[in-house]
């Protein structure tokens, strides 16, 4: 079986799949032109991340395509649901990775608590002096709530990572049961597990929290789930952080929120217009920005191909 990964795969994924017999392309073929390519060569497998997209339009365009694979958690850009109709099988990667996205959020809680964005632009050409005093007012994560708004893998991993370093953690979903949170192995104590109430009411939450980060889906009706609304229940400074999707969010919200003094800073991965999120978001001295690189480790990318890899052969079998 030929299979196209368009957007990349690890060294160790195309490599387990070639020894399970399969021929594995990474050529990028550019959107556009992606129906041609399938048919014209055959390609019964498309593996995407975040970059290509697969509509309604090409699995109808497609009819020897037999499955659609996202490296990664969300599979947005993808007609899922059309596809399964359709009788193609669709996969995904959701525990591989938990852990770089949750690194890159806590990184992130760091970073803007003591202004290194805004000080890593400056540094070179402001004045040392004036700089130093307006940087002054940093904060500890130490003792401070953190919510955590979707309790999956990320939510799960970024919450243990966040008790290790002495948070308090509230967690929201309405899907996810109260849980135990395992945290990373101590040296000289072993695992440890921490009970989690898992709460369901976004409302009390708000409230209470020093940091926020989401890690929700976007919703289907394309609504975001902090508005305007959401802020004006937030603790005055509160930090946020979105690696999830973009649109979660209410970009014009934020901006007006940061500007209000209601939020402190944000951190942003996601964006609403990808590759080309608003200026206003990129410039604002409050907000750290990153382009969309929550997963972008290489372990996670190695976890992703081999996770990929499985999936495949257990679908489809070997054939050598």
């Amino acid at each position: 079986m030929k299979i196209l990964a368009n957007d990349g795969i690890s060294s160790e994924g195309k490599v387990a799949l070639e020894n399970a017999g399969y021929t594995v392309i990474t050529d990028k073929v550019e959107q556009v032109d992606l129906i041609e390519a399938v048919n014209k060569e055959n390609y019964e497998i498309v593996l995407v991340r975040s970059a290509t997209t697969v509509r309604k339009e090409v699995i109808d365009a497609c009819p020897g395509l037999k499955l659609i694979g996202r490296g990664g958690v969300g599979m947005d850009n993808i007609d899922v649901d059309y596809a399964r109709e359709k009788g193609l099988t669709v996969i995904n990667t959701p525990a591989s990775s938990s852990q770089s996205v949750a690194e890159l959020v806590l990184g992130n809680m760091f970073a803007i608590s003591r202004f290194l964005p805004d000080s890593f632009k400056n540094m070179e050409c402001g004045d040392f002096n004036s700089m130093k005093k307006k940087y002054a007012k940093g904060v500890e994560l130490r003792g401070k709530t953190l919510g955590i708004i979707g309790f999956g893998r990320i939510g799960q991993s970024l919450a243990s990572y966040a008790l290790a370093i002495g948070m308090k953690v509230r967690a929201l979903d309405i899907y996810v049961p109260d849980c135990e949170i395992e945290l990373a192995e101590i040296q000289g104590v072993g695992k440890i597990k921490v009970p989690m109430k898992v709460e369901k009411d976004l409302n009390a939450l708000l409230p209470a929290c020093d940091y926020i980060s989401i890690h929700l889906p976007k919703q289907a009706d394309g609504r975001a789930v902090i508005t305007a609304t959401e802020f004006a229940l937030m603790k005055k400074g509160v930090r946020i952080v979105n690696a999830a999707r973009g649109g979660v969010i209410d970009e014009a919200d934020l901006l007006t929120a940061l500007d209000s003094g209601i939020v402190a800073a944000a951190a942003i991965d996601v964006y609403d217009n990808e590759p080309n999120p608003r200026k206003e978001i990129l410039c604002h001295a409050n907000i750290a920005c990153t382009p969309h690189i929550g997963a972008a480790t290489l372990e996670a990318q190695d976890r992703i191909g081999l996770e990929l890899a499985n999936l495949i052969i257990t679908q489809f079998g070997k054939f050598n």
